[in-house]
């Protein structure tokens, strides 16, 4: 980046803390709720956005372990700087448009995004990815289905799909599940904020270990702090 847009995106995340003001994140997760703001300008991100106590960490551990980047729509692996995903040995899937999904989806009556899902488990890819699922929500319940019924783990699934039809749902499915995830609840969401996530990610992952401790600190603010058995977060205290 250069010096000018260095200082403008300084800018832009400066309006946002002024904005927001008390927002109740611990600092390793605001940076990642305000890349969100930063993408959207839609400053409602700062009470829709629910971390999982281990999602930065279990994220930040994927990344510097070189874990595969399963998204659901090739929108979001062009937005990812590939470069910086490769120097940990990241790479980037997208099983969207293959042949055999389209033909899987079409036998099965099922979605092109169930089955990308599906491949990437047979493929031995879900578990330990970051799954980035910006656009598809039944890409999501699948994710969700597949840990519940059969054993996928993934290190951290970033569940922000954009719609009216089972995305406010899968979110909820998602937190629900005990996952260690990154929600944005309700129906706003998409590729840009997906892509946004992962890159706060990448950007805490060169930041010194003690500066993402923090994120499920025992005690912590924000929306770190498990309910239920299921271990979903609860909201954000004191955020807008």
């Amino acid at each position: 980046m250069t010096a000018l847009g260095r200082r403008i995106e300084d800018k832009s995340f400066a309006i946002i803390d002024e904005e927001v003001g008390d927002h109740g994140f611990p600092d390793a997760e605001w940076q990642v709720v305000r890349r969100v703001i930063h993408a959207t300008a839609d400053f409602e991100f700062s009470s829709l956005m629910r971390l999982h106590p281990e999602a930065i960490a279990r994220g930040i551990a994927a990344l510097k372990g070189g874990a595969p980047v399963l998204v659901d729509v090739k929108m979001i692996g062009v937005g990812l700087n590939e470069q910086r995903l490769a120097s940990y040995g990241c790479k980037i899937h997208c099983f969207i448009s293959d042949d055999d999904v389209i033909q899987a989806a079409s036998a099965a009556g099922s979605t092109r995004a169930i089955e990308s899902m599906r491949k990437a488990h047979r493929l031995g890819l879900l578990d330990g990815a970051i799954v980035a699922i910006g656009n598809a929500p039944t890409a999501l319940l699948e994710v969700v289905r597949l840990a519940r019924e059969e054993g996928a783990r993934p290190a951290l699934v970033i569940g922000v799909p954009v719609g009216f039809v089972s995305a406010a749902e899968s979110k909820e499915a998602l937190l629900e599940s005990g996952l260690p995830s990154i929600v944005a609840r309700g129906r706003k969401g998409g590729s840009p904020i997906a892509v946004a996530i992962v890159h706060a990610l990448l950007l805490l992952s060169a930041e010194p270990a003690q500066a993402t401790q923090s994120a499920g600190a025992t005690g912590a603010t924000g929306a770190t702090q498990p309910t239920g058995a299921a271990g979903s977060p609860a909201p954000a205290q004191g955020a807008r």
